[in-house]
């Protein structure tokens, strides 16, 4: 009972403030070029492009905005792994049910000329940092008035470049995941298993002509350690790009294809770059240690990593259909590692389909194979290559304004062919997660 009224107490308050901020965004409406909005209506529009230019530019604006989000977790887990220091089973750090620390965002957006935005994430609370933490930011430029060329402002129809140390544009899926506080994109609770996110430095080069989509990266670095003059042999050049197809099919019918490729020369943190943790808090934890191999202070429980040591090579394939209140997106990934043959693939199906225009119901499905075990085993086990994760979600949510989501989700993840010795033999977990979120 008394969980009850704290859930409810918190539901309270979150729509109370959600009412707040919605009030207050219908009073000071954003005046931003080529900005993708943190509610409902950004949720499918992946990267503005072209077409989505927005208002139209009156004098240097400065907007602030922030994403709140909190969940309710009750998880149930196990695993038949033998702990090798022991000879006996690993013993799980006992969770219950209850909240999960609340997290915040903060964006700074500054429209400052026209057809070029500044933009700044800062993470206030996360899981993994509790402290404010700078996530990243921007320049966006989609025009270059300043110039007075016609060649150029024609040129500039079809190009938009970005500059900054920011989230990289490496395939679809880090469009609709939850960044941190940042949640109200993604229909479920939880990310995906292999979490294809990171920032780096750098800057992408976007064409866009008629639906077509292409785009050039290029990185300097990872996000864990950034390469500096005092550290030449820390430099690791990173190329990415992206082709695609994004087209509206009538008014109620909308198909996207892209294909997204990443190389690095040196091991860089792809997937393990996101610093605010998942949403699967203690689970499978076993107190090896905190930096990602399943220990207590692991923020990326419930997440797979490859164990890769050097440079590799990813690609991604992301299908997206809309068919009326229907969405249907998908994932294709491989990595292969260099200088050896360790290699990682992930499949993913995922549904969303709306019952009325504010609620809906949504399902996914997510499968990873390959070398796996590396991230979850103490030094001296040598993972098989072949191990193999899948996990089910199963939930829905409710837009109460455009502004605030409630989500609810049955999840159930299932470890295989891991080695003896590893916390995740045979090792699984189920339950019920409950999400709030505020996007402004």
């Amino acid at each position: 009972m008394k969980t009850l009224k704290q859930v409810f107490g918190i539901s309270i308050v979150l729509l109370l403030m959600g009412g707040l901020l919605n009030t207050s965004q219908a009073q000071l409406k954003k005046e931003l070029q080529y900005y993708r909005p943190i509610d409902q209506s950004g949720t499918y529009m992946f990267m503005p492009n072209k077409q989505d230019m927005g208002a139209s530019f009156n004098g240097i604006k400065l907007y602030a905005g922030v994403g709140l989000t909190s969940q309710w977790q009750n998880l149930n887990e196990s695993t038949a792994g033998i702990n090798p220091s022991s000879d006996q089973n690993y013993n799980l750090t006992p969770i219950g049910s209850g909240f999960n620390l609340p997290t915040a965002n903060l964006y700074l957006d500054a429209q400052m000329a026209e057809g070029i935005r500044l933009h700044l994430t800062s993470y206030l609370s996360s899981r993994h940092h509790n402290e404010t933490y700078v996530k990243g930011g921007y320049l966006r430029v989609d025009a270059l008035k300043m110039l007075g060329s016609d060649a150029i402002d024609n040129l500039m129809q079809y190009i938009t470049i970005k500059v900054g140390d920011m989230e990289s544009n490496y395939g679809d899926a880090h469009f609709l995941r939850s960044d941190n506080a940042n949640t109200i994109y993604n229909p479920l609770v939880g990310n995906y298993l292999l979490d294809s996110f990171t920032t780096m430095d750098g800057a992408e080069l976007y064409v866009f002509n008629s639906g077509m989509i292409a785009m050039f990266g290029y990185a300097g670095g990872m996000a864990a350690e950034r390469p500096t003059v005092e550290k030449p042999d820390k430099r690791r050049p990173i190329i990415y790009g992206k082709l695609g197809y994004d087209s509206k099919i009538g008014d109620n019918m909308r198909f996207r294809l892209t294909g997204s490729l990443l190389h690095s020369n040196r091991f860089t943190d792809l997937y393990s770059g996101d610093r605010s943790g998942s949403r699967y808090y203690n689970i499978m934890a076993d107190g090896l240690d905190g930096y990602g191999r399943g220990g207590s202070g692991d923020a990326w429980s419930g997440r797979v990593k490859p164990g890769f040591n050097n440079g590799f090579t990813s690609f991604m394939i992301n299908p997206y259909l809309k068919m009326g209140a229907f969405n249907l997106f998908g994932i294709i990934e491989s990595s292969k590692e260099m200088k050896t043959d360790h290699n990682v693939q992930q499949y993913s199906i995922e549904g969303q389909y709306f019952l009325t225009k504010s609620v809906y119901i949504a399902g996914r499905y997510n499968y990873v194979k390959g070398y796996l075990a590396a991230a979850g085993l103490p030094g001296d086990v040598t993972p098989v290559n072949s191990e193999k994760v899948n996990r089910v979600q199963i939930g829905g949510g409710w837009y109460l304004t455009k502004n605030i989501l409630a989500k609810l989700e049955y999840v159930s993840q299932n470890y295989n062919n891991f080695p003896v010795n590893s916390v995740y033999d045979d090792g699984k977990f189920h339950g019920l997660m409950v999400e709030a979120a505020i996007g402004l």
